[in-house]
């Protein structure tokens, strides 16, 4: 008979079990900090969203099975009640908080006909307090299985994950001209709307560097050159003298200078209002000096539409004497408070030449992503081909995502751009 009641028992200990753990693989717990945008005054830090006094945040996640999602707050009302409500679509539930300890509020449940991005806006109705509340996480709950449930998740990078996912191409080179390309040039349109704040379009990445345009303010926009150093290194001012970037020359009215927390080096930056919607060219050289055993790097930019070129800079690296290898694009965003919004550049019109200067058009690139994306944090990223341009684009929640790792080709182009190398700027 005791051995009977044992075994019973635990079977029903299995059977307690299992529920418990289907439980915990429907839940969901997503921390506001990596995952939410909001209103001034507010703020979020990768606490959350503390002292709460404006009226609107949104957090985002995406599913891949349209189903009720039952939601819950992880909060505390500091003081006094507060009235708040959450909306996704044409669902909408209030309630009254005002529980002083943190604790996971159930709010209500939602239905979603749709797989893709969701939206919950969170916002304060009312309150006696001085703050709305201090809210950490929205807690989810499904009765269906949803494997690709993608959100940033409590351990990683939040800064990085509210950044969102970078995503490049890798441009094809032909085998036997891998080694010995001295030219490489591209051209960039940003299309209207696109150009969001804290966007970088890269055009001219390379093994030791990278070239592109920014957009670092309302007001600001920069063209960037950058050479890293071979001493690997956060700290540029911890760059041993025979390891550092030297300044060959600089264009009118350059800034020229270092960066590092991303590795070091030179960089240089020439703020220029390029705008949306208008071609601008970027050409990059590489002079090898096997005898010293360094690199001279040139970058120039133009203004396609207006057929001037703009001398950037031209900087020295020691330690290794090499033509432009690695050449790839990329678009990132450097804002995370921007990360909410989607950005979209197109690249076209890749040549590169030999140190003969016989050039030869590139047509192929490989499309691949950061960590960010490669952890399916976020699903906000896309790249292909539209008629003879490769494009990239991210950020903003946006669905029909692209899977990263996809070989592209575009229509190659009939015209090759008409250069004189011999009356380029020289400041």
């Amino acid at each position: 008979m005791k051995k009977y009641i044992y075994t019973c028992f635990s079977i029903l200990l299995i059977l307690v079990s299992r529920d418990v753990s289907i439980a915990q693989e429907y839940k969901h717990v997503i921390p506001v900090g990596g995952n939410a945008w909001v209103i001034n005054p507010d703020t979020i830090t990768d606490e959350g969203l503390l002292n709460w006094k404006g009226t609107k945040t949104d957090i985002y996640f995406r599913v891949s099975v349209a189903q009720d999602l039952k939601l819950s707050l992880r909060l505390r009302v500091p003081q006094g009640e507060s009235k708040i409500s959450i909306k996704a679509g044409d669902n909408y539930i209030s309630k009254k908080i005002s529980n002083r300890a943190f604790d996971t509020i159930e709010m209500g449940t939602i239905h979603l006909n749709y797989a893709g991005h969701v939206k919950i806006e969170l916002k304060g109705i009312s309150k006696t307090g001085a703050v709305y509340a201090d809210v950490t996480d929205l807690v989810i709950q499904v009765a269906k299985p949803d494997a690709d449930v993608a959100y940033v998740k409590q351990g990683s990078s939040f800064h990085f994950g509210r950044r969102g996912p970078s995503v490049h191409l890798r441009y094809t080179i032909p085998g036997d001209k891998k080694t010995n390309v001295k030219w490489f040039y591209n051209e960039i349109i940003a299309p209207k709307g696109q150009d969001i704040v804290g966007s970088y379009f890269m055009a001219d990445g390379f093994g030791q560097g990278y070239f592109g345009m920014q957009v670092n303010s309302p007001t600001e926009r920069r063209v960037l050159f950058s050479v890293w150093s071979p001493f690997n290194t956060e700290d540029p001012k911890s760059i041993p003298d025979s390891m550092r970037i030297k300044l060959i020359k600089g264009g009118e009215g350059v800034h020229i200078g270092e960066f590092g927390n991303e590795g070091s080096g030179g960089q240089s930056y020439m703020r220029y209002p390029w705008q949306a919607g208008k071609a601008y060219a970027f050409l990059l050289s590489a002079e090898p000096d096997a005898a010293k055993n360094s690199t001279i790097f040139t970058a120039y930019f133009e203004d396609v539409a207006a057929g001037k070129w703009f001398l950037i800079a031209s900087f020295n690296r020691p330690q290794k004497a090499t033509y432009l290898t690695n050449l790839y694009s990329f678009v990132e965003n450097f804002e995370p408070e921007n990360g909410d919004k989607t950005r979209k550049a197109l690249f076209t019109n890749q040549w590169i030449a030999n140190d003969a200067n016989n050039w030869q058009q590139l047509t192929g690139a490989t499309y691949t992503g950061d960590a960010t994306a490669k952890a399916n944090y976020r699903k906000d990223y896309a790249g292909g081909v539209e008629a003879d341009k490769f494009y990239l684009q991210n950020g903003g929640f946006f669905d029909g995502f692209v899977k990263l790792n996809i070989p592209f080709t575009r229509a190659a182009v009939t015209r090759r751009p008409v250069i004189n190398l011999s009356n380029l700027p020289v400041k």
